[in-house]
């Protein structure tokens, strides 16, 4: 299969979708989806991170476009979906609903889940709740929404990259800073662009600039999509991902029988690697593949390399 892909990166070959469109749920969101590959192929969805963060063109090249009709869609307020950054109406279970009507909506039965950083939350969330809808999953840089993996991000994430910690605490007035989530969570969702989009820039800055086991130098470039990447985070954060204490490892037991992989860098420290463990513990029967040389970015060498061959094994599913 390898002479087909690129060298680089052992991504598949860029592709167009087949087809796209906008789905309305919940007014007045409506969520923005395509499909690319094979409209006879096995399904898989795609769930990007954030939550808020959207999905790009490169997320469609981790399948085989022969085998798996490829399914992408921008979760509520992120990307192409519509109204953006709102987060009124948006929990984790209008997600997994969404998920649901998006299944429907497409006449698919079953489809292979694959997810990162939030999209693994998201992933375990809408396994659990509808296992009979799956055929496994892919997932990579878990994040199980514990409070103790907030807390990491907010106050500890900084301690490696103190730089990036810096200019994150620094941007709050000094009596703030001893509560940074909600006073950045004031700021995101202050009605004014003055407010809320410095704000959004600097969150997604210190995000961004802890991603990676190796960073380039310099300063991250402001992201069109801060403002809804930022904002969603934030507000998923401070409600503990409406989500019950450990709902995701006390329900795991609703997968049993399904076939995944968990893909996880050494390095990672936007979700640590304790909670990939934690999860591979508590779901002896995944794979858990630790990628030595990486952190959180999808698209590092190691990580990229081991999502594909995950997809590639899973073309057997039926």
């Amino acid at each position: 299969m390898k002479g087909d892909r690129e060298t680089l990166g052992e991504l598949y070959p860029p592709l167009e979708p087949n087809q796209h469109g906008w789905l309305a749920v919940d007014p007045p969101h409506r969520l923005y989806w395509e499909e690319s590959g094979n409209p006879a192929g096995v399904p898989v969805v795609f769930l990007h991170g954030g939550p808020g963060a959207g999905c790009a063109s490169l997320h469609r090249r981790f399948f085989d476009p022969r085998h798996y009709r490829i399914v992408l869609f921008d979760q509520r307020g992120a990307g192409r979906s519509v109204p953006n950054a709102l987060v009124t109406d948006n929990t984790t279970a209008h997600l997994v609903s969404d998920i649901e009507a998006l299944r429907r909506h497409l006449g698919i039965e079953r489809w292979l889940v694959f997810g990162g950083s939030w999209g693994s939350t998201l992933a375990l969330a809408y396994g659990e709740a509808h296992p009979d809808r799956c055929l496994g999953f892919v997932l990579r840089g878990i994040f199980l929404c514990r409070p103790p993996e907030v807390d990491w991000f907010i106050h500890q994430m900084g301690r490696f990259f103190p730089e990036a910690g810096r200019r994150f605490l620094g941007f709050l007035p000094p009596d703030e800073q001893t509560d940074p989530l909600s006073s950045y969570y004031r700021r995101l969702t202050d009605p004014d662009p003055a407010r809320h989009m410095p704000a959004a820039q600097v969150w997604c800055a210190y995000e961004e600039s802890c991603s990676r086991l190796l960073t380039e130098p310099g300063e991250v470039r402001p992201s069109p999509s801060a403002l809804a990447m930022a904002r969603i985070e934030a507000h998923y954060m401070i409600h503990d991902g409406f989500m019950e204490p450990n709902q995701l490892l006390r329900d795991i037991d609703r997968l049993r029988g399904l076939p995944a992989t968990i893909v996880q860098g050494r390095y990672d420290m936007v979700c640590p690697i304790a909670s990939a463990d934690d999860l591979a513990r508590a779901w002896p029967e995944a794979r858990f593949q630790i990628i030595p040389d990486a952190g959180h970015s999808a698209m590092e060498p190691g990580i990229r390399t081991a999502l594909v061959a995950a997809t590639d094994r899973y073309r057997s599913l039926r």
